[in-house]
């Protein structure tokens, strides 16, 4: 049975693998982003019921919108890199907007627009600084125009669960943009630094 599962195992991480993979380092760079993000995506609205209890589980389920544009990102990148790159970025602001709404500004999902902003200035080469600084501006847009403005959230939570959201939330934007330097320096492994 252990073998088995091992084959099955072994099989998927390739197949993983191989949709993940693209020819322009950018691209596979964000291409793993992206599956990491869609593989984390399920578990958040558990994290927040977990926190914050099942009194606005329904309301949750929403947070999954995201899911098939994370998954769908190395499939567009094949067929165009940049768009890729572009959808990942945007899927992202656009899900941390939705996601600030959806919980309330105290939850802290707000601050995803830090490692979203990072990310665009990262998956963007040297040719393409006009598009990094028009997709990078966009989390720093939302935060000028739409904070204290998004209204009331569907549910809302206690103050004591809103403190452990937002821990929460704080701890994951810090791990994620880690998350980022570890992939992005992968990018430039075999550039010494000067002293």
């Amino acid at each position: 049975m252990a073998k088995i599962v091992k084959s099955v195992l072994t099989r998927a991480a390739a197949r993983l693998g191989a949709y993940m993979a693209h020819d322009e380092p950018l691209a596979a760079a964000g291409n793993k982003v992206a599956l990491v993000l869609a593989g984390n995506t399920p578990f958040y609205p558990l994290y927040v019921a977990w926190l914050a209890g099942l009194d606005g589980w329904p309301w949750l389920l929403l947070t999954q919108l995201v899911f098939p544009v994370f998954l769908a990102v190395p499939a567009i990148a094949r067929q165009n890199p940049r768009l890729g790159r572009v959808t990942l970025c945007l899927a992202g602001t656009a899900n941390t907007v939705f996601g600030t709404w959806l919980l309330g500004q105290q939850a802290g999902v707000e601050l995803f627009l830090v490692p979203c902003a990072t990310l665009a200035s990262l998956v963007f080469g040297a040719g393409e600084r006009a598009l990094m600084l028009v997709v990078a501006g966009l989390p720093l847009a939302a935060y000028y125009f739409l904070h204290g403005h998004y209204g009331a959230p569907p549910h809302l939570y206690a103050a004591d669960a809103y403190a452990a959201l937002l821990s929460m939330n704080a701890v994951s934007v810090g791990t994620l943009s880690i998350f980022l330097g570890i992939v992005f320096s992968g990018l430039y492994a075999t550039t010494k630094p000067t002293d």
